[in-house]
Order: structure tokens, then sequence, then C-alpha cells
């Protein structure tokens, strides 16, 4: 069997300490790449534990760092990290991202800033602070959403900001295409992580019914999308949106 093989490779995955992005990290790893994952920092240290867990595993080939993916300047710092720890950067998977659904009707200000920042512009500004470091060849990987292609009721700034993913990725595959950088998106259906597990039951019955495959996504089914796309398999493959969802859309 060809197996996916990223030996020597160092990923940063943002999010990476919970749902999507610890399946992603820890496929990361199982493929041989050195894994980075940053944290929030918490008055309770829950998140700083949560990472630290999280790395554990990975041991010499694993690192967590609190870093806000919204500053730029944690993102200098994070990225300069990465290097001094292990050399280099080849892989960027920009996974962190949260939910404040409401209708359009009722949705605040503080509502749609915090995901535009969080779930759009952080992702911006990620790959732009990453640039520098990241090695030719290397790959981009930015975490759409089923929600981002179909809009979803009471997701205008979520469905938002992932359409505003699915758009940077096409500009970023051409202006990095010189350096052989892929750059791709992959845009999940509905996975129950503790995200997906938010959903209403009610409405979740509703997505069910209207999924081929009858089931909901598993972690590692996006996982192992994502670590296809880092590997030298997909090196013919820039600038796409990776639908993985059951047959929901297409």
């Amino acid at each position: 069997m060809l197996a996916i093989d990223l030996s020597g490779k160092v990923a940063l995955v943002t999010g990476g300490i919970q749902g999507l992005g610890l399946a992603t990290a820890r496929m990361l790893h199982q493929s041989g790449a050195s894994v980075v994952v940053n944290y929030l920092q918490d008055a309770e240290g829950l998140f700083q534990q949560r990472a630290e867990q999280a790395v554990r595993p990975f041991e010499e080939r694993g690192l967590a760092v609190a870093a806000d993916v919204r500053s730029r300047e944690d993102m200098t710092a994070l990225m300069n990290r990465i290097t001094a720890t292990f050399g280099r950067l080849d892989i960027v998977v920009n996974n962190a991202a949260v939910l404040r659904d409401r209708t359009v009707k009722n949705m605040t200000d503080e509502d749609w800033d915090a995901v535009i920042s969080t779930n759009l512009s952080a992702v911006f500004k990620v790959c732009q602070t990453a640039l520098p470091f990241l090695k030719d060849g290397g790959r981009i990987v930015n975490m759409a959403s089923i929600s981002g292609v179909m809009g979803f009721y009471g997701q205008a700034n979520y469905a938002s900001a992932k359409a505003g993913i699915i758009g940077l990725t096409k500009v970023l595959s051409r202006e990095l295409a010189a350096r052989q950088i892929t750059v791709n998106a992959v845009a999940p259906g509905v996975v129950l992580t503790e995200m997906g597990q938010s959903i209403p039951q009610a409405a979740r019955d509703q997505m069910l019914a209207q999924i081929p495959l009858r089931r909901f996504g598993e972690p590692e089914e996006i996982a192992g999308t994502i670590a296809f796309l880092c590997s030298p398999l997909a090196s013919y493959i820039t600038g796409q949106t990776l639908h993985v969802n059951g047959g929901w859309w297409a």
C-alpha cells in the first residue's frame, strides 16, 4: 500500500488541541512529521493542560506554544519558536475556529467580529506571517466548511468567513505557485466533534436526512484528506477546495 510519508517535515496545526485539529495533528505525526499546536492562555491553565496532553504522545516531535492566531505579534513569535526548535517549517494547517450562531436579525456586532476575526482574518495573518519561514515546496491547508458554500441558517458570520477562506485559498495558490507552495482548502460537512455536537439534535436529524451516505463524518476522515494534501501525492493540486461531506453537496 502506498503510504503518506512526511518524515523530516514540520507542521503547524492551529487549533490543534481538540476536534478536527487534534485529529489532524495526530495524523500528521503518524505520517512522520513533527507537529506544533498553539493554544490560548486562560486563567485556569486548562488550555495549556489540554495542549500539553495533546502533544505528549509526540515526544520530541511535538511542541505546544501559547499563541493567539488573531495576534500578529504572537504569530511572529510562534514562527520563530518553531524554527528555533525544529529548524524549519513545511506545513501550515489553519484549523482554529469559533462559532457564534444567530440569525442575522439577532446577530450582534460582537458575534460577527468574533467569528470573522478568528475564522478568516486570523487565517490571513497566519499565512502572511508564515511566508518568510515556510520552505519552498511547502503546503498550506485551510479549513473551509460546507456552510461556506451552502449558507446554513443562523450562520451568516461563519458562512461568510468560510466562503472567504475559499477565496483566500485561490489567491494564495496563485501568488505562491512560483515557490512550488501548494495552497488548498478542505470543506467538511458535519463532523461530530465538540463543535458539531453543539448543533441542536433536531437540526442534526434534518441534516442527516440530506446526506447520501446517511452518516456524519469522522474526524479521522477529514484529517486523512488534510494529510493527503500535505503529502507528495498531492504535489500537483493547488487552489482547490476538497468537499468531504458524504455527498451532501458536490
